[in-house]
């Protein structure tokens, strides 16, 4: 069984947060070669927030702060390596789909080695910086739920006597 990311959305927060939002349920990758010009001094505002925390979802090209594990078939896979080939020859400057390919190829086999031990709905954020040799660096974290009542009761309907 082969895994990879898929967006979630938990509140409304990330059509505020980038400057494009994933819609819910789209297939994701990092997404950090997206940044490969990017210095610290040159990200601020909504691009930051991308760089800093944003999964890359592979329809609508938008950014998701929260992703979890899915099953992903064969020929799903096979779509997204071709989309997103695409999407590096028209934006990125691969010279040919082929070429944009084999860098698909990359991104995705990635994603599905992160998600790969995962059990399916795992959530997941991404945190995304700079090292010292002004490289850029990921980190990958699970979102643990909490455990006991999520709220505390504030009051209790009795039926009237």
């Amino acid at each position: 069984m082969k895994k990879l990311f898929k967006t979630i959305h938990f509140d409304q927060s990330d059509s505020h947060v980038y400057d494009r939002a994933a819609e819910n349920d789209e297939w994701a990758i990092s997404g950090a070669f997206a940044f490969h010009n990017a210095t610290p001094d040159s990200l601020a505002g909504k691009p930051k927030q991308a760089f800093t925390n944003g999964f890359l979802s592979l329809g609508t090209f938008g950014r998701s702060t929260f992703t979890s594990v899915a099953e992903v078939s064969d020929d799903d896979l096979e779509e997204l390596q071709l989309t997103l080939a695409k999407h590096f020859h028209e934006h990125y400057g691969a010279p040919s789909v082929y070429a944009g390919k084999q860098a698909a190829n990359v991104e995705l086999e990635f994603a599905q080695s992160v998600c790969e031990e995962q059990p399916i709905n795992t959530v997941f954020t991404v945190k995304r910086f700079f090292d010292d040799e002004e490289k850029i660096r990921e980190e990958y974290r699970i979102v643990t739920p909490p455990q006991g009542p999520v709220h505390a009761r504030v009051w209790d309907i009795v039926e009237d006597e």
